[in-house]
């Protein structure tokens, strides 16, 4: 009879919702909302969730910081689709002792082309465009010299246009407008037939953001907000100088032995090729994106017609080791690749006039590293090769080169002699 009485109870109890059974399912998402990418905040993972020694790591970007020519810097890492590690360190204004966070603001620079192509791409799936229209087609001021019919938006987004490489950065640097220059270019000599060779852009790139425009009716940063970082829960992402300046933590550009300079605005006025701020947080989801976290945003195709190696990139001017270890080189859709240690990985750098960037991955291991910082030092950037060492479990190699650019030590007064410092890490 008393277990009935419980039995009664314990029904009454569940009816009126004064029981509760815990459940471990998740609800799902509603349809039109992409998935949430989450940033975890410790920076050191626990040992069992990570190939990489974070604490082996972390000192290498000590000493790194250490150099005269440092200022800021922000770094994030992925180990298989979900965030490891990600952390500010120094300033974002020498001498402020303003410290750079996680959600500090730094310029992409080139890194923005990877906006630029993901719209272009989402508007193909959408049947507003096709990457084989024809430039002729596309409605924008970009010409190009010769026979240019055989240039498609395609050869546009992977820099195959026949001009010579960075063709009027200079005159752009110099205030011209980007458009005028981009009606212009069809006076210059070209350097291959078009859509045969390689050769970097900024300018005709741009065109990019007059396609999108075009075809959305609505402002480049407009259509990048909306179809991208909103989704993707970049909060601290925008198009512009404005967005950098007026953000409540950003890193103020610096040149050699942080010395200060102004905001450039240059190559904000190619919003495509340039165009992009951010926190190391939002370039995190940016490169979960890339290793397919968001489908709802990006889809498996999308991510394929992006990063698929569409043109060899042959090395100009003096390679340093890191680059001559990054073999295959090749370009796709905004996006470049190449093999390192037997593994394919997808990435681009960045600079611009008291920034640079970086974000390289690895798509079949969804494990990847980015790096946004405050300085016209770009050796920083070599920390991408020592992150995948410790991945791959290879022999630690130097690629910082920290050793070589320490400064020689002050002479010690005689009968003082001073220890051996140690090698670095």
């Amino acid at each position: 009879m008393k277990k009935v009485a419980l039995w009664t109870l314990l029904l009454i109890a569940a009816a009126i919702g004064l029981l509760t059974v815990p459940s471990h399912r998740t609800p799902a998402a509603p349809q039109a909302a992409a998935a949430p990418i989450v940033t975890p905040q410790k920076p050191i993972p626990e040992p069992r969730a990570s190939k990489v020694d974070y604490h082996r790591l972390e000192a290498r970007i000590a000493q790194l910081m250490q150099m005269p020519d440092m200022v800021g810097l922000a770094v994030g890492t992925v180990e298989n689709g979900r965030v490891t590690f990600v952390k500010g360190f120094g300033e974002t204004v020498a001498g402020s002792g303003v410290a750079v966070a996680p959600d500090t603001v730094f310029r992409w620079a080139s890194l923005s082309k990877s906006v630029a192509t993901a719209l272009v791409v989402q508007l193909a799936e959408d049947g507003k465009v096709s990457l084989d229209t024809p430039l002729s087609r596309l409605g924008t001021t970009l010409k190009l010299p010769a026979d240019a019919r055989r240039v498609t938006l395609a050869h546009i987004l992977s820099h195959r246009t026949g001009l010579v490489r960075n063709a009027w950065d200079d005159r752009l640097e110099a205030g011209t407008d980007a458009r005028l220059l981009r009606a212009e270019l069809g006076t210059l000599p070209p350097l291959c037939p078009p859509a045969t060779c390689y050769t970097y852009q900024n300018i005709a790139f741009d065109a990019a953001t007059e396609v999108i425009e075009r075809k959305t009716g609505e402002t480049y940063a407009r259509v990048a907000r909306q179809r991208l970082f909103a989704p993707l829960g970049m909060t601290h992402a925008s198009i512009g100088q404005a967005g950098l300046e007026s953000a409540a933590s950003w890193a103020h550009p610096y040149h050699r032995n942080k010395v200060p300079t102004a905001v450039n605005d240059s190559y904000y006025r190619v919003p495509a090729a340039g165009g992009v701020n951010s926190s190391i947080e939002d370039l995190l989801r940016w490169m979960q994106a890339q290793m397919g976290a968001a489908p709802n945003v990006l889809s498996a195709q999308a991510l394929e017609d992006m990063h698929r190696a569409r043109v060899s990139t042959p090395p100009h001017g003096r390679r340093g080791p890191m680059d001559r270890a990054l073999t295959g080189a090749a370009y796709g859709l905004g996006w470049r690749s190449y093999n390192y240690a037997g593994h394919a990985l997808v990435g681009h750098r960045g600079s611009v006039d008291g920034y640079g960037s970086l974000i390289l991955f690895d798509p079949a291991q969804k494990s990847g590293i980015v790096m946004l910082w405050n300085s016209n030092y770009p050796v920083a950037g070599r920390l991408q090769l020592e992150f995948f060492d410790l991945l791959y479990g290879l022999p630690p190699t130097d690629w910082l080169d920290l050793q070589a650019a320490k400064p020689a030590p002050a002479p010690q007064p005689a009968g003082n002699p001073q220890p051996t410092p140690a090698p670095a890490a």
